[in-house]
């Protein structure tokens, strides 16, 4: 008995099939965009030396501004304020009004006002940003600062942005929390459905900034002529932005935001979505550019050593800037500050702060030392009743206004006038002219009962690994189907799957990995809280080449490639996507005529419902920035005209069953179940037969 043991022991155990192609592969979409992103920082960085003159100065802060507002959609009409104290208290040397108003009629915003006491006014006022705190601007970091500046003579305007403090978007009462988590996640829920109408969260953060000053204007204890703003860390991110798109601004101090993207590519990465904006880099816009559109205005970078912001894109960011504001005949008009402290507001970087804005909006030079700070629990700054607006009366959030935006484009899109239906889609995504054959190159070849699979890279724009799917029996031209799946070409690839069920009901199948999807994929997480799917789609959207761009001309190579094959009957194609490769499958059919049918299974069934959604997941590699404004998914199934569209256990944006509304009437579109438990053949055998 010992020796029979010993001698099983001896035999190695049997290695897995290996379905990957090459795993050099992994991250492909990140290293393309990455080649891209260092053309665009090259380019960029020769028209910023050539910037002599202050004449090319002003011609460059105008390209900023407009770059950047047409990138966030423009702004809204103003519309009344009504603002409203709601409560105050008394300090020692100021006093603190609640104060409610609205930036858009029905969106309301809860700030604190610090109002020194004691001396005469009108005082300068700043605008005070509140970072990525829970309590938003009553988190006790940034009460510090309010408290220190209102002690100088300051008046200061605190807010809460969307999504922090009273302003949870995503509230549940009966939890008594957000239902993403406050301030990053709920930033991403609603920045994602923002991309669908063409705007971004940003929009909505900077508008309130704009009102606020607004606001301010109205008040007799404000100089119009001192104004400022200051925040750390996300509230670093929107005083960069006020600083390019508020000319009313005197100074500006933003902290623990600006690096530059060079820098920030490789180390956090993309982070929120409101500091992502659509084509940045492609467009030759970096970090500086935030400082530059300042200028001739003071404005000084607030930074830490040890930030997760690299602290080595913060000192060429200003070396940069330096430069331009030298041009301008401003030198002394920018500044940079550094402590060996990791993020947020500390006290040094308060303090210089205090300095900064002593000089430029009193005209002294003052050490700015802060005294000791007692600051308020948070609640006890609560503007609402009961410390949210969604349990306070309510309120619009970023999500309803830019669904009320979303069917306002819906209603107007390009697809109801008729035309090309491939010109919707060229109106938001590049696709390439396919070639009629495309190329690839064989990388080995497994065996399985019935048939045999052959491991292939298809050649293009960016390589697409796939798995070709042949059946060992019968002879003569077959029909095929080009799988896509949204979690790679081996998810329905085990023995006895969906795929295998296509290749024994005669059909030689080709399932292919997307860029960004399956072996392509990046294999390291995402940095910074943020995963690494999110991360890649946001760099493609800084260059300027969204991911259903790639997907789709990968699609249609892979298509292309397919039909030419010795054995294809190139008159029977079809196209079958699972989860997100169900849109890419419907989109590649669009253009390619010559596909035969389509099935789509546990795919969202439109952008529409992505934009009334009251949350989603995992729907962000599909989103086509703007693409409301010429075309929806059931567009594109009425356009296939008699071709026919399966749409199996439809999705909403959250995963959950779908009814799939929208089909109603399509006479090319069937909709139906696959009950947890269904064979393939059981729902797909009238569509095979098709």
């Amino acid at each position: 008995m010992v020796r029979s043991v010993l001698a099983l022991a001896a035999v190695p155990l049997l290695a897995q099939e290996s379905l990957t192609t090459d795993p050099k592969l992994a991250g492909l979409a990140d290293a393309y965009f990455t080649r891209l992103a260092e053309q665009h920082w090259k380019a960029r960085a020769a028209k910023v030396a050539a910037i002599r003159t202050p004449d090319q100065v002003r011609a460059r802060q105008t390209y900023i501004r407009e770059t950047m507002l047409a990138s966030i959609g423009g702004w809204p009409e103003k519309t009344p304020l009504n603002a409203r104290i709601t409560g105050t208290m008394e300090h020692t040397g100021y006093r603190i009004e609640k104060l409610l108003y609205e930036s858009l009629p029905g969106f309301k915003v809860t700030a604190n006002v610090y109002v020194p006491t004691g001396r005469p006014g009108p005082f300068p006022a700043v605008l005070g940003v509140a970072g990525h705190s829970d309590a938003g601007k009553a988190s006790g970091i940034y009460q510090s600062g309010w408290i220190g500046m209102a002690r100088r003579g300051m008046l200061v305007l605190a807010y809460d942005p969307p999504g922090q403090g009273e302003r949870s978007e995503y509230w549940d009462p009966v939890a008594g929390k957000s239902r993403t988590g406050i301030g990053t996640r709920e930033h991403t829920m609603a920045g994602t459905q923002c991309l669908l109408t063409g705007t971004s969260i940003a929009r909505y953060e900077v508008w309130d900034g704009i009102r606020a000053v607004d606001y301010l204007l109205t008040r007799s204890d404000v100089d119009p002529k001192r104004l400022a703003v200051a925040g750390n860390s996300g509230g670093g991110t929107q005083s960069a932005y006020l600083a390019v798109f508020e000319p009313r601004l005197a100074a500006a101090a933003p902290s623990c935001y600006i690096t530059s993207w060079e820098k920030q590519w490789a180390g956090g990465g993309p982070q929120d979505a409101e500091q992502v904006f659509d084509s940045f880099l492609k467009n030759e816009l970096d970090f500086p550019d935030f400082l530059i559109a300042m200028a001739p205005r003071p404005i000084k970078m607030m930074t830490a050593i040890r930030d997760f912001f690299p602290i080595e894109g913060a000192r060429a960011t200003f070396a940069e800037a330096q430069r331009v504001f030298e041009a301008a005949g401003v030198r002394d008009k920018v500044d940079f500050f550094e402590y060996d402290d990791g993020h947020g507001w500390s006290k040094p970087r308060r303090e210089a702060t205090y300095r900064w804005f002593e000089k430029h909006l009193n005209g002294r030079d003052d050490e700015g030392v802060e005294p000791e700070i007692e600051v308020e629990p948070a609640a006890s700054l609560n503007v609402t009743s009961t410390g949210q607006l969604a349990t306070s009366g309510g309120s619009e959030t970023v999500a309803s206004l830019n669904a009320k935006l979303a069917t306002k484009l819906h209603a107007a899109r390009s697809a109801t006038r008729g035309g090309d239906p491939a010109s919707w889609i060229r109106a938001r995504l590049k696709i390439e002219a396919t070639p009629a054959a495309a190329t690839a190159r064989k990388m080995g070849e497994t065996g399985r009962d019935g048939y045999r699979i052959e491991k292939l890279i298809i050649e293009g724009e960016l390589p697409v690994p796939g798995l070709l799917f042949i059946p060992a029996a019968g002879t003569g031209p077959r029909p095929a189907i080009l799988h896509i799946h949204g979690s790679g070409k081996t998810a329905d690839a085990a023995p006895g799957g969906d795929i295998e069920s296509m290749v024994r009901a005669g059909n030689i199948v080709l399932s292919v990995d997307l860029p960004g999807w399956g072996e392509t994929a990046r294999r390291a997480p995402g940095s910074g809280g943020y995963t690494g799917s999110y991360q890649t789609y946001m760099r493609g959207f800084l260059v300027g080449r969204y991911l259903p761009e790639l997907h789709v001309n990968a699609a249609l190579r892979s298509l292309a490639w397919l039909r030419a094959r010795n054995g294809v009957d190139p008159g029977r194609v079809a196209l079958f996507g699972k989860g997100n490769g169900g849109v890419v499958a419907l989109l590649a059919a669009t253009f390619d005529k010559r596909v035969q049918k389509v099935a789509m299974e546990r795919s969202v069934t439109s952008y529409m419902a992505i934009a009334n959604a009251p949350m989603h997941e995992n729907i962000l590699d599909i989103v086509i920035p703007g693409v409301l404004k010429d075309f929806d998914l059931p567009d594109l199934t009425r356009s296939l005209g008699s071709r026919p569209v399966w749409v199996i256990d439809p999705r909403t944006p959250m995963g959950g069953p779908a009814a799939a509304e929208e089909y109603k009437g399509h006479a090319n579109v069937q909709v139906g179940p696959r009950p947890e438990g269904w064979s393939f053949s059981k729902v797909y055998a009238n569509w095979l037969a098709l």
